[in-house]
């Protein structure tokens, strides 16, 4: 669908109308704070019919199901936890005072930031649009979207639903392709919160460098399921097909390999297949299974299969894909060679290799090989293998016996490590990521200490220094 073009004019001039609604009221009550919460959930509730609809028209096909169960249910789980715990949050915290600072009383106030930027992507346009803008908003920011120029229908849609619940100095969304994107990226905001790959990461956050906009980069890697032969086959093929085939694997905490004896491979391929055709018992045309997004990612994602079959590795069907309605055949890889596509990049679709490592410590190193991933999961009863990997690992979350869990917990922070990701937000870390904690500092009564550590120095700065020293 085509769109008009949003030049950076337009944005800037935003972006300064809410800068100027921010200066007018730097610290909104928590009423109004509120307010903004409610309308979102309004606007979420009201609108789920059209947006879902919209997803599915950018997608191609999509389940209103998957939408509301994935999407506008989170968002509402997120606002309502905010909207219960916003006056804890804004309450300012007591803070110790040291020893030698007795008479003074401590405290951090969180400040909002001002106008914060949100970038988000296209596969769960919704959640990732309006998942941060509640944090935002409970911190008492304004905000200026920007989605994915891939979901053009969702992103008219939702311009409409927040044109008529928010005014523009609160709440604002700008369209447009790369370019305004680009132009976006490069505006002065307060912070700025990118939802997407690695590689266009780095480019949002060399873009708001010169400015000093402080970034949230919620990014990607290569998701490893951990398991041993402790864990249940059935349970795991489950747990691993469940969070594989949402939204057609193009999620980016869906599991990107699994690593299991070699001995398992196969059974467990085999279940997993079982499981995917359970799921989906009409194969392609099935309701509840998505479209890859655009023809481009359905080619890449078809080559990389392509590779890993003529370099020998056996490579299984759930059922065959559709190529019309763009949906590819679920597709278990089995020991792909280790410079292939499938092992060097994010697969963000229905394919998952399946490669074997004997013990904790050799999938740890394999996991470590590959960078920081923003997810892991491990499969085991063995307490001592999850200890193994977890203290052997690092990721941006973990969800251990399942897949997908720790993301959908309003109370936990979500957010990558290195390559995945800068930052985490949800819950009372994202007020936190959004706001400036800032130190109050206060004496009592008559006695500030610093007058005692002025010149000129004589036997009170000795005796000071004892204290603050030792002898």
């Amino acid at each position: 669908m085509p769109q008009a073009r949003i030049e950076q004019p337009d944005m800037s001039a935003l972006l300064e109308r809410q800068r100027a609604a921010f200066r007018a009221e730097p610290d909104p009550p928590r009423a109004i704070r509120d307010d903004r919460l409610k309308r979102l959930a309004a606007l979420v509730k009201d609108g789920r019919a059209r947006l879902a609809a919209a997803i599915a028209q950018d997608f191609g096909h999509r389940s209103a199901h998957e939408t509301l169960l994935l999407e506008a249910g989170p968002a509402l789980a997120a606002i309502r936890h905010a909207r219960g715990h916003l006056k804890a949050w804004m309450r300012p915290q007591r803070r110790a005072s040291a020893l030698e600072f007795l008479s003074v009383r401590n405290r951090v106030q969180y400040q909002p930031l001002g106008v914060v930027g949100i970038l988000s992507p296209w596969n769960y346009p919704l959640f990732l649009s309006l998942g941060p803008l509640v944090d935002v908003l409970a911190a008492g920011n304004r905000a200026l979207l920007k989605p994915s120029e891939f979901t053009p229908a969702f992103n008219a849609a939702l311009a409409e639903a927040v044109a008529a619940r928010f005014a523009p100095e609160e709440v604002a969304l700008v369209q447009g392709g790369v370019a305004e994107a680009e132009a976006f990226s490069r505006l002065p905001f307060d912070h700025l919160v990118f939802t997407g790959s690695t590689a266009v990461g780095r480019r949002v956050m060399a873009a708001a460098a010169p400015n000093l906009t402080p970034v949230t980069l919620e990014l990607g890697g290569k998701c490893p399921v951990v398991l041993d032969g402790t864990w249940p086959q059935a349970r795991a093929a489950r747990d691993i097909a469940i969070g594989k085939l949402l939204n057609a694997g193009q999620t980016c905490i869906a599991p990107d390999y699994v690593l299991a004896p070699r001995s398992v491979l196969r059974p467990l391929a085999d279940a997993i297949l079982a499981e995917i055709r359970a799921m989906y018992p009409n194969g392609a045309a099935d309701d509840g299974y998505t479209s890859v997004i655009t023809a481009q990612h359905a080619g890449r994602l078809e080559g990389m299969v392509a590779e890993a079959r003529d370099a020998g590795a056996e490579v299984l069907e759930a059922f065959a894909g559709d190529a019309a309605s763009r949906k590819l055949a679920p597709s278990i890889v089995i020991d792909p060679p280790r410079d292939a596509r499938l092992m060097r990049e994010e697969i963000f679709g229905p394919v998952l290799p399946l490669i074997p490592a004997e013990t904790a410590a050799e999938a740890a190193a394999f996991i470590t090989a590959g960078g920081r991933p923003l997810a892991l999961y491990v499969l085991s009863r063995d307490r001592g293998f999850r200890e193994t990997i977890l203290s052997r690992t690092q990721s941006g979350g973990v969800t251990l016996n399942g897949t997908i869990l720790h993301v959908a917990q309003t109370d936990l922070p979500f957010g990558g490590v290195g390559a995945s990701g800068i930052g985490a937000y949800h819950g009372i870390e994202g007020f936190r990521r959004f706001s400036h904690a800032r130190a109050i500092a206060e004496p009592l009564g008559p006695i500030n200490p610093m007058h005692l550590a002025r010149p000129p120095f004589g036997m009170i700065a000795r005796l000071l220094e004892r204290v603050f020293i030792g002898g």
